[in-house]
């Protein structure tokens, strides 16, 4: 009878530790994953706002942008005010790249139709400058 006992206790000692073990394989994969990512975009532009104050190239402040010069330097090489000139973070720092964009160097938030971002003179052209950043989401499906 007393061996009956303990093999119940420890039949239900196993159950009970795989039931754990599965519970917290679920709940670990519930957990969703994020993906970031950051683009800082430049374009020519014909026309300042305004109101807007425009960069020189030469800023210390501008140059410390991660991206920041290189893609100014796509977009006066492409010479095409049509479109934007990219570059692409993926890695962990790549949402700082927008707030440093936004936060160190004269923002501006167009209200009219124009660009927002921060207007730079390089050279003789003037280009605006832009960062955006976004997240794709994984979760488990159950």
């Amino acid at each position: 009878m007393m061996g009956r006992g303990r093999t119940l206790g420890l039949s239900a000692l196993v159950v009970g530790a795989a039931a754990l073990v599965g519970f917290a394989l679920r709940v670990g994969r519930r957990h969703s994953r994020a993906h970031v990512q950051a683009s800082i975009g430049a374009r020519i532009v014909e026309e300042v706002p305004q109101t807007a104050t425009v960069v020189d190239s030469t800023s210390h402040r501008l140059q410390e942008i991660p991206g920041a010069t290189r893609a100014i330097e796509r977009a006066v090489a492409s010479d095409d005010a049509a479109s934007w000139a990219e570059v692409t973070f993926t890695d962990e720092s790549a949402w700082s790249v927008v707030d440093t964009l936004r936060e160190t160097v004269p923002y501006y938030d167009g209200d009219d139709g124009e660009y927002n971002g921060v207007y730079v003179r390089w050279g003789d052209r003037i280009v605006v400058l832009d960062a955006v950043g976004w997240a794709r989401l994984e979760e488990a499906a159950y």
